[in-house]
């Protein structure tokens, strides 16, 4: 079984496998600056909400690793506007957040330049390895729920390139229960309009020799209600207090799809992606992106010039399409409100 690794720390830089070569190419970027990482987030060249937590961490780093200041205030100064550049790359992932926050926090701590970044470089390794720890839990969690024999829906990208660990969340659940000898199958719609489906998911089942069978994201309804599908589960980039989880656009679809015909739907997601200030899905904001987006498929053109466009990249489902959230803290269902905050302070 190959071993996928999207991020890495290297000496003075941070070594990324760029995901919008995938699958053609197997491409690694080496980025010594903090400005060329937001580019890098801006572009989905790294992606998926846990991989943007671990970036944005050392993406912290690097930038303090540059910055020359006589005194610990004139450091913050400029610390601040490398934390600025590097939250305004993707507004809905709140992983980027929560780490960009923690790594702050510990830069306040420091007494000179020296020892914060010293400081500041741990806890960026510090976040990966928690993030590790994080998606290998509760993938054995999650491998609970996948009987042998079962067939199982994902959709976009929540395997090892979105997470930055060697385990998913929603494919590390999967892959855990193939490694316990389950024979699965899975459906993985191709996730338009970036195809991170059929791009990333069945380039990383197929290195894992998981067995997939790749549909476009109108075929879901179909085989769900043909009783192809025993059961959904997806990642996420933010949930809300009460359990209202924002994903990739369509995965509010599959939702309702799912509990239309009595399939489970589950949401594979550590507890760094729950975000207990927002009290439902109504408040999570939602990056709208580039129409060249929809209106192009790798440069070539596939709507008319001057179209009009909307390109939100996701959306949120209410809680109560869904049948359990899966965390390292164990399989939560609901109500909600309150596991989620237990697990949170846990």
């Amino acid at each position: 079984m190959s071993s996928i690794k999207c991020l890495e720390w290297l000496r003075y830089r941070l070594r990324l496998l760029d995901q919008t070569m995938l699958p053609q190419e197997k491409v690694f970027l080496e980025i010594a600056d903090y400005r060329e990482l937001a580019r890098a987030i801006r572009e989905m060249r790294i992606r998926g909400a846990p991989a943007l937590g671990v970036a944005a961490a050392y993406g912290m780093a690097l930038g303090a690793l540059r910055i020359e200041a006589r005194t610990k205030e004139a450091f913050l100064v400029k610390l601040d506007e490398v934390y600025n550049t590097l939250a305004s790359t993707r507004p809905t992932a709140v992983n980027l957040f929560y780490a960009l926050e923690r790594m702050k926090a510990v830069a306040e701590r420091g007494t000179d330049s020296s020892e914060i970044k010293q400081f500041l470089l741990a806890e960026a390794r510090r976040i990966d390895e928690e993030n590790h720890n994080a998606h290998e839990a509760l993938s054995k969690y999650g491998a609970v729920l996948i009987q042998d024999g079962f067939t199982v829906l994902t959709y976009c990208n929540a395997g090892a390139l979105a997470t930055a660990a060697g385990y998913g969340s929603a494919l590390g659940v999967i892959q855990a229960a193939w490694k316990q000898g389950k024979k699965i199958q899975v459906f993985v719609p191709e996730t338009r309009p970036l195809l991170q489906g059929s791009r990333l998911t069945a380039w990383e089942l197929k290195e894992r020799g998981i067995p997939f069978t790749l549909i476009t994201d109108n075929m879901a309804g179909h085989f769900l209600h043909r009783c192809k599908v025993n059961c959904v589960v997806v990642g996420a980039d933010r949930i809300a207090a009460n359990g209202d989880v924002a994903n990739k656009i369509g995965t509010y679809t599959l939702a309702v799809l799912a509990q239309e015909n009595g399939v489970p739907f589950y949401v594979a997601a550590p507890v760094s992606t729950i975000d207990l200030s927002l009290p439902s899905g109504d408040a999570i904001p939602i990056e709208e992106r580039s129409p060249q987006e929809v209106t192009h498929i790798r440069g070539t053109a596939i709507a008319p010039q001057g179209v009009v466009v909307a390109n939100p990249a996701f959306d949120v489902t209410p809680h109560y399409y869904v049948s359990a959230i899966i965390t390292e803290k164990g399989i939560l269902r609901e109500p909600y409100q309150e596991k989620l905050r237990k697990a949170k302070d846990l």
